[in-house]
């Protein structure tokens, strides 16, 4: 007992430590994408508390931070404002369609934990995974530039002068203060530390600066300080319960469903790599839905795995639950105790631990490899971080692992061959090479002369495979040319399975088919196939 207590709490102190940090980096991403999403500041930090919590405990993947995110917030904005205008001017309807259609959002991911769809991240390749990381730090350095920006006569205009030269000094100093700590002592939380030195610079120098509370208050926000969430009842007397609202809600639910699986479990790698571990993918997303479902009850805005806070918490030596567990309950301290002292804290802190996140996210190894790896692994590598940039995450992983499939499948077309020779009882004999499938079926088509073949011919499949629907439809279609012409034809070495569905779709090919087979190589692939 005392060494699995032992084991337990070794990295206490540096998840709490680390745990602390993600929880001050929380607070301006969270407002800032409830601003996006157009709801008020506490429904974006609510999120982040209970979502951060929930999958802290229940998720897949200890260390890992989750909370509300800009990649949900772009797709909320127009579900919001759609929202209000199917209600009365100052009803706020839209909110409260937020907060079903989070709900239906998490039932949708919980369904894809219980039929085990999490498993199929792993066909994402990795040039789409080096695509993602470097599409991600680009957007998370773009999202930052927007701090550089102060309110001037009620609109935003980029700093200039003595405030961007203060702004610019301070992120430098953070930057510095996290490169440079840890060669003097890798024990020390790099980043907490430079957010306090930062922090007691501005304030005992009185120093006129951006904070967290100007950055809430120019949003239009009235301040960080609120109470404990509360059961939105509201949810079910002010929006109808029927079919029209399930077709306006569901598009935007599913499409919420599947960007924040995509992000959490596509972080879930990351964080695996980075730590030599592996988490569950089908946990994660079961707690991800669950994560949702409390949050949309209890007025969150939904929200799924932070990159960017995750790598924080990494770097920053959080490995456990704890790490996760402590800075969802520090966000809430801060919400209920200590929103003076957060408000206090400089954005340019902040920025500049977001800066050294971006170094840190950005797989800088792509370089080097560019002129090593194909072309097309280089193109889906740019392409992926482009779209990650210019649309959003999920439209950039589909896309990147559309163009990883049709590569391969236009590579793997050209790999049949025919090797062909004659029997001495005169049958013509056709070894194939390679996978049958959709693409190969026209290069395999033009492997054989029906014509002027001999009268018995055989189709040696020992080295081949046939993979799909279109792969058995071409071979019904050779076996029928052939018959046509008065001619025997006869296969070997299909697969079982195989067999089973071909004859299955048309029973007389069973005298087609050999199954009597000595060839001992072919009961290996068999197995191996099967």
């Amino acid at each position: 007992m005392t060494d699995f207590i032992r084991k337990r709490t070794a990295n206490a102190k540096n998840d709490v430590l680390s745990g602390l940090t993600v929880a001050l980096a929380l607070v301006p991403e969270a407002v800032a994408f409830a601003f996006v999403a157009g709801v008020d500041p506490l429904v974006g930090l609510y999120a982040a508390f209970m979502i951060g919590l929930i999958t802290a405990v229940f998720g897949g993947r200890p260390g890992m931070i989750s909370g509300a995110t800009g990649a949900l917030a772009v797709v909320m904005v127009s579900l919001v404002a759609e929202g209000n205008a199917l209600g009365a001017e100052g009803e706020n309807l839209g909110l409260y369609y937020l907060f079903a259609t989070v709900i239906l959002m998490g039932a949708i991911q919980m369904l894809a934990g219980v039929f085990k769809l999490g498993k199929f991240v792993r066909l994402i390749p990795h040039p789409v995974m080096m695509g993602f990381v470097n599409g991600l730090a680009i957007v998370i350095f773009l999202s930052q530039l927007g701090m550089f920006k102060q309110v001037v006569n009620g609109e935003k205009v980029w700093m200039h002068g003595t405030e961007l030269w203060v702004m610019m000094a301070l992120v430098t100093l953070t930057m510095g203060i996290m490169f440079g700590l840890p060669k003097l002592n890798k024990k020390l939380p790099e980043a907490l530390i430079a957010i306090v030195a930062v922090s007691a610079i501005v304030i005992l120098g009185g120093l006129e600066v951006a904070t967290v509370g100007s950055f809430i208050r120019d949003g239009g926000g009235e301040g960080l300080k609120g109470g404990l969430p509360t059961f939105q009842s509201e949810i079910f007397s002010k929006i109808p319960l029927n079919l029209e609202t399930f077709k306006f809600i569901f598009p935007y639910a599913l499409i919420l469903a599947a960007i924040g699986l995509i992000e959490s479990l596509m972080t879930l790698n990351l964080v695996d790599e980075l730590t030599e571990t592996r988490g569950s993918s089908n946990r994660e997303c079961l707690a991800q839905g669950g994560a949702n479902i409390v949050t949309g009850l209890f007025g969150g805005m939904g929200g799924c795995a932070m990159i960017g806070q995750s790598i924080i918490n990494i770097k920053g030596g959080g490995r456990g639950r704890l790490s996760g567990i402590v800075a969802a309950l520090a966000l809430l301290a801060f919400i209920l105790f200590a929103s003076g002292l957060i408000e206090q804290v400089p954005i340019a802190a902040l920025v500049g631990v977001m800066f050294m996140v971006v170094i840190g996210t950005f797989a800088w190894s792509s370089f080097r490899i560019l002129n090593k790896i194909p072309v097309s692994d280089v193109i889906v590598l740019v392409a992926v971080s482009a779209l990650t940039v210019i649309f959003d995450l999920a439209i950039a992983v589909i896309a990147g692992v559309i163009i990883s499939a049709l590569v391969f499948s236009w590579e793997n077309a050209k790999r049949i061959r025919a090797k062909k020779y004659i029997k001495d009882d005169g049958t013509k004999v056709y070894e194939i090479w390679g996978p049958l499938f959709f693409g190969s079926i026209q290069a395999f088509n033009g492997k054989f002369d029906v014509k002027n073949d001999p009268q018995n011919v055989e189709i040696d499949f020992m080295e081949s495979r046939v993979s799909d629907h279109s792969a058995l439809e071409a071979l019904f279609n050779l076996i029928g040319k052939y018959e046509e012409a008065g001619k025997e034809v006869k296969i070997k070495h299909l697969s079982p399975a195989c067999q089973r569905l071909m004859i299955k779709a048309s029973p007389r090919l069973a005298g087609v088919i050999e199954e009597a087979v000595d060839d001992p190589r072919y009961h290996v692939m068999a197995k191996v196939m099967d």
